[in-house]
């Protein structure tokens, strides 16, 4: 069979390389334990880890951010299966070659050997060479492993979605990080020469890579491959500085700094000050913020301090919370920078906020008061003939929307927790609550 877009990789060749030179590759785990991250998915009696004590696996899509894993853990699970292992990106391939493995895999069943195609980038697959893998996979010909950092909702077609099950992967927490860093410092080591890092540099090369373990090990590789030239054994921030090739930006997206920035976001806004706004969005998203982490406080802005001033706020920032989520950096930036603007230009009111806590400091002042009467649902004959419902008036039914009865119970019916500004839209809602309250009269 010609392979010219794939390859297929024997078992040896992908456990027993001599050493290659990206250091990402020397690291890459050669069995289940050396595996970093993902302990909702590898971790004991967690699916991945029960699955690989399978004969066949099941077919389903790695969905997660570059750098996470999803290769390896292919790798990994064709070797736990002893299957023939087919690696194929679908960035290079086609209708054709997915045909060339089925008709393999035919032969490889027959012998008992399962095929386990490894799909990356299988959201790059337009539509008709995703149906091309629909009876491949149904039929049990092979087993497929799809990638991607794309929603698998919006880049999958349906047929093909409903038959994989789809398991979510994560960027790789600092601690991870941390682990393959010391590996690759050991690794180093041992084949070229002592290095050291302070804790410091370590930290800030650990926060540059947001959860990706091949642009951490890329960037350590270029630093102490600078350090060599220099002849240097400690990696200092200056050297590691210049295998970024850009400024650092301290940040600790657990730590201080992480809080002081966002709240600095967000009383900017909530004061009306765009170009503060978008400084300190800049400063979260340069040093590597999670821009999901970013949209939701701007959600929750929306609704806090701006409230019925102009409603359209809300609905601009959850719209931009699904677009941050569907586009992902750097673009997602330039949504967040949409937002922010508007934001800090609409009128501000916290009145929702004020009125909703008002209303809890009623419930638990006056416990759990007995609904109105007429307020009752009345499901039941008994309930009818207890009152429930009794007196109520349909507003729609009335003239002018006029109401004659009240809703809070009797013990609170004068208290007021709703108090609208007047600004924005607000002013609007002032004017009707004025006129159902003279009708009301």
């Amino acid at each position: 069979m010609e392979a010219s877009c794939y390859v297929i990789i024997m078992q040896e060749e992908l456990f027993d390389k001599p050493n290659p030179l990206p250091l990402a590759a020397c690291l890459r785990p050669k069995n289940w334990e050396e595996f970093v991250g993902q302990k909702d998915l590898v971790g004991p009696g967690e699916i991945l880890n029960e699955v690989r004590q399978n004969i066949r696996l099941p077919s389903f899509i790695l969905w997660g951010p570059p750098g996470c894993g999803k290769t390896t853990l292919a790798r990994l699970l064709a070797k736990e299966v002893c299957a023939n292992y087919i690696e194929l990106s679908a960035i290079h391939a086609g209708v054709g070659d997915i045909k060339k493995i089925g008709q393999n895999a035919k032969n490889y069943t027959q012998s008992e050997k399962p095929t386990l195609l490894f799909l990356d980038e299988i959201h790059r697959f337009n539509k008709a060479q995703q149906d091309s893998l629909l009876s491949l996979v149904e039929e049990g010909i092979i087993t497929l492993i799809g990638a991607t950092t794309e929603n698998p909702s919006f880049s999958v077609i349906s047929p093909l979605l409903s038959r994989l099950k789809v398991l979510v992967l994560k960027p790789l927490l600092d601690n991870d990080l941390k682990i393959i860093l010391h590996r690759a410092l050991s690794f180093y080591a041992k084949e070229k020469n002592l290095f050291s890092i302070d804790e410091k540099t370590e930290n800030i090369l650990i926060q540059s890579s947001n959860g990706d373990a091949r642009k951490m090990l890329n960037t350590l590789e270029i630093a102490l491959g600078l350090a060599l030239i220099e002849k240097k054994s400690h990696l200092t921030l200056e050297l590691l500085t210049k295998a970024l090739q850009t400024k650092i930006i301290p940040h600790d997206r657990n730590g201080e700094n992480h809080y002081d920035l966002i709240s600095a976001l967000i009383k900017s806004l909530r004061g009306s000050d765009p170009n503060a706004g978008l400084y300190y969005l800049a400063r979260l998203l340069e040093a590597g913020e999670d821009p999901l982490f970013v949209a939701r406080r701007l959600v929750i802005l929306a609704s806090e301090d701006i409230g019925n001033a102009n409603p359209k706020a809300l609905e601009l920032a959850t719209a931009s919370l699904e677009a941050v989520n569907r586009i992902g950096m750097p673009e997602a930036a330039i949504i967040l920078a949409h937002v922010t603007t508007y934001l800090a230009g609409c009128p501000k009111s916290n009145a929702s906020t004020i009125a909703y806590d008002k209303a809890v400091e009623a419930v638990r002042l006056h416990g759990s008061l007995p609904v109105p009467l007429h307020l009752r649902n009345a499901p039941t004959k008994l309930m009818k003939e207890l009152g429930y419902g009794k007196g109520y008036k349909y507003a729609h039914d009335q003239p002018y929307l006029k109401v004659s009865h009240d809703y809070l119970p009797k013990s609170i019916q004068n208290i007021s927790f709703y108090e609208p500004k007047g600004i924005g839209y607000e002013k609007e809602m002032i004017k009707w609550f004025d006129w159902i309250k003279k009708k009301k009269e």
